[in-house]
């Protein structure tokens, strides 16, 4: 009723050349052609897109993280950034900017004239 263990260790199917093959046996055309062969089944047994891209992006996000930190904020002393020391001014004027409140603007404590007040079409001659 149940297959035995000599049923299923048997194999059903007879390969058609046993493998691996001897290369010694092969000729260097042939030996090329199973290598290749193998290879392009490796590479699509063993592919990874999702993870590949996962990697590529956080490479990406890393290596410009580290040139944006090196290049604007880490303080280097005395030792230079002079090619780069008015684009770190700029960004720390957008920083101070960013993070404080405008200043407000104060009213003009002049009386307006009555030449301001005219309209534009008085002036225009209309």
């Amino acid at each position: 009723m149940f297959p035995t263990r000599a049923l299923l260790t048997q194999k059903v199917y007879k390969a058609k050349k046993p493998w691996p093959p001897d290369f010694s046996l092969l000729s260097r055309k042939h030996q090329f052609r199973l290598e290749r062969r193998y290879r392009r089944r490796a590479k699509l047994k063993f592919a990874r897109p999702r993870l590949q891209k996962t990697v590529k992006l956080a490479q990406g996000v890393i290596i410009s993280s580290v040139v944006i930190w090196a290049a604007f904020i880490n303080d280097w002393g005395e030792r230079g950034n002079k090619t780069v020391q008015p684009l770190r001014n700029w960004v720390s004027d957008l920083k101070k900017s960013f993070w404080s409140t405008p200043s407000r603007p104060e009213l003009s404590k002049q009386p307006r004239t009555p030449s301001s007040s005219r309209s534009i079409s008085e002036e225009s001659g209309l």
